[in-house]
Parts: C-alpha cells; sequence; structure tokens
C-alpha cells in the first residue's frame, strides 16, 4: 500500500538530533548508543531506506524552532529572529538532501501528481526520491506578518499557529485563550497566500475561533480523539465533526501518551500499557464512525517527534511498519477502496482541491 504521512519532524531530527537519516534506522541507533541527552537515543524509528521499505513516497516535513520567553519550562529560542534562523537551517537540510538526489519538494498540484506516478510505476522504491510537502509546526518563528511571502516563496504550504503551551499567535497544547490581532492577521494572510491550516495543538479557544477566522483549507496532520484519551491534546467528537464539515482530513498520531490514558512520562511503556497499533486504529475507526464514511481520515504518524521506540505503539519498529495497519483496518471491514483513501488518497484529494 502507498502511504503519505502527513506529519513528520524530519529536519528537527537531522539538525538537532544530529541523525543522518540517509542511515539504516539500525545504524543511526548504534552511532546513538550509550547517550543519554535525549530519551529516545538507540530508538529511532525513521530514515530514508525504512520510508522506502514502507512504501512511504510522500511526507508532509516540518520546519519548527519555538519562541519562549525567559524562565519558560517548555524549551525554546530566546527570539523569534533566533527561531526563523533556526527553520531556515532546517530549510538547508532539505535542500540539501535535494541535491543529494534523497527528496524532492511537492509545491504544486502537478508535481504531485507526477511524484505519486513515479512512485506507483511498479518498478523499485530503493533509488526513487522521497517528495516532501513543507509544514510549519508553530508560527512562532514568523518574525512579523512579512515572513509569511518569504516563505511561502520558498515552498511553505501549511502552519500550525501553534505548538505546546502559549504561543506568539495562538495557544496551543495545555494552554487556554484566544488568538490577538497577530494571531487573526496570520490567518488572513495564511487565507491569500492560499497556505493550508493546520488545526492541530491549537488549544480549544484558539480552535473554534480559528475556524470562524478562517476561509481557507483546513486539515489535522496529527490528532487523535478525546474519547479515548481526555486530555485538550486531543479532539472531542464535536471538533472532529466542524473539521468534518470544514472537508477536512484527520492524521492518526503514534504517540503512546496520546493512545492509552493515564501515561506517565519516564513510567509508562508501551508494554505495560498495551499500546499497540490497534489503538491508532481504533481512533482512526472512530472519526470514520462520526463521518460516517473514510474519507476525512489518513496517517499522520509523528514518528521520532522527540519520542522513539519507547514511547510508540509495542508493534512498531520502524515507520515501515505502518503496513501492518493495512491488515488491521480491512480485518474491521474496510474495503480496498477505503484502505486506499485512509493511507493516501485523502490526502491527495484534499491537496489537488486546495491546490486547485
Amino acid at each position: 500500500m502507498f502511504i503519505l504521512d502527513a506529519h513528520l519532524d524530519l529536519s528537527m531530527n537531522a539538525m538537532e538530533w544530529n541523525r543522518d537519516l540517509r542511515l539504516p534506522v539500525q545504524a543511526i541507533r548504534a552511532l546513538e548508543k550509550g547517550m543519554t541527552d535525549k530519551p529516545d537515543r538507540e530508538r529511532s524509528t525513521v530514515s530514508f531506506p525504512e520510508l522506502r521499505k514502507g512504501n512511504i513516497g510522500i511526507v508532509v516535513a516540518t520546519q519548527i524552532a519555538r519562541y519562549v520567553k525567559p524562565g519558560s519550562v517548555i524549551p525554546g529560542w530566546n527570539s523569534p529572529e533566533q527561531a526563523w534562523s533556526q527553520t531556515q537551517a532546517q530549510l538547508a537540510w532539505y535542500r540539501t538532501m535535494e541535491a543529494a538526489g534523497e527528496m524532492v519538494q511537492i509545491r504544486n498540484a502537478v508535481q504531485l501528481k507526477a511524484h505519486y506516478e513515479l512512485w506507483n510505476d511498479g518498478t523499485s522504491n530503493e533509488n526513487k526520491t522521497i517528495g516532501y510537502i513543507l509544514s510549519l509546526e508553530g508560527a512562532d518563528s514568523i518574525v512579523d506578518i512579512s515572513y509569511l511571502e518569504k516563505a511561502y516563496q520558498y515552498g511553505l504550504r501549511a502552519i500550525g499557529p501553534a505548538h505546546y503551551g502559549p504561543g506568539r499567535y495562538a495557544n496551543g497544547t495545555d494552554a487556554t485563550g484566544k488568538m490577538g490581532e497577530p494571531g487573526l492577521a496570520l490567518l488572513k494572510e495564511m487565507e491569500r497566500l492560499n497556505i493550508i491550516l493546520d488545526a492541530t495543538h491549537l488549544c480549544d479557544d484558539a480552535f473554534w475561533q480559528a475556524l470562524d477566522h478562517f476561509s481557507g483549507p483546513v486539515w489535522a496532520s496529527h490528532n487523535n480523539c478525546r474519547a479515548f484519551v481526555n486530555h485538550n491534546r486531543q479532539y472531542s467528537d464535536e471538533q472532529v465533526l466542524a473539521l468534518i464539515e470544514r472537508g477536512a482530513v484527520i492524521g492518526g498520531a503514534l504517540d503512546a501518551w496520546m493512545l492509552v490514558p493515564n501515561w506517565v512520562r519516564g513510567v509508562s511503556t508501551p508494554q505495560s500499557t498495551n499500546c499497540d497499533l490497534e489503538k491508532v486504529v481504533a481512533n482512526m475507526d472512530h472519526i470514520c464512525q462520526l463521518a460516517g464514511n473514510a474519507r476525512h481520515v489518513g496517517i499522520g504518524s509523528d514518528l521520532d517527534g522527540a519520542f522513539g521506540t519507547e514511547q510508540s505503539p509495542l508493534d512498531l519498529d520502524t515507520i515501515s511498519d505502518l503496513q501492518k495497519m493495512v491488515s488491521m483496518l480491512s480485518a474491521k471491514g474496510y474495503s480496498a477502496e477505503d484502505l486506499d483513501h485512509i493511507f493516501h488518497q485523502n490526502w491527495l484529494n484534499f491537496l489537488y482541491k486546495a491546490w486547485g
């Protein structure tokens, strides 16, 4: 099954985790043996060889750099200008991977169609470039609204205005409060440039306000359901239905704390909580039941999003194991057509419509 994964923090892993994603996952893990600076050392799940092995030929790849005020318990950069510069270093990595023949940026519907056809031409994936659509997770690095045009010109096609905590343009996970004038101005400029609004991480107040003020395309790249884990990071059924009404696609995320209730960081394990890929399937199925069809759900794994196998489903070793979910959904009665939609066609149709 061809897979389009709508959320991977590739450049963060390459630049801040210092991972050469051209290597096999096992080689990356070996290089990190004994390292303790980050909890997911020796536990990475994503590399270019594993993407190709899993028939994952298109990804929505992020830039991410948060601005934080002095004294914040959340890590980040001390000025928006520093945050912007970090995203530009990440962009330079994507460009370097393009020059190396590993990746190719997708900016429009023509390029999207051509790349999908390349990956479905019946030949081996071994040397195929991985297509990436550029997204910004958290808008703090947009120094001022004029920078949005610069970002669009280098290929930015989606923005999630918030990440964790309070943000410059919107409040995110574990925060509250509506957007102020800067956030509303950001939405207006995104709409003018036809940049996709990623509703992921918006706090409830900002979520409803954004839907009210933004008329452009909306998706949720990596979100699960509050019906299973009662936390503000997840969507309530009311929010899911509002996204469905807007024609959104919601990507199932694989972070264990979003899949099983009462997860305790540093204590819980996938094994102790029985967190497996069936939990992801249950979230996706829940959205399909609310929608009455399989046209509003997809894959948005967030694998290696500052966590590894210590916080991933227990039956997943690398990202190529996403293919296991095909048979799981089939066993629930999803047809071959449904499976095509869930694993890639919903995202493709969304983008073809958004990009005209």
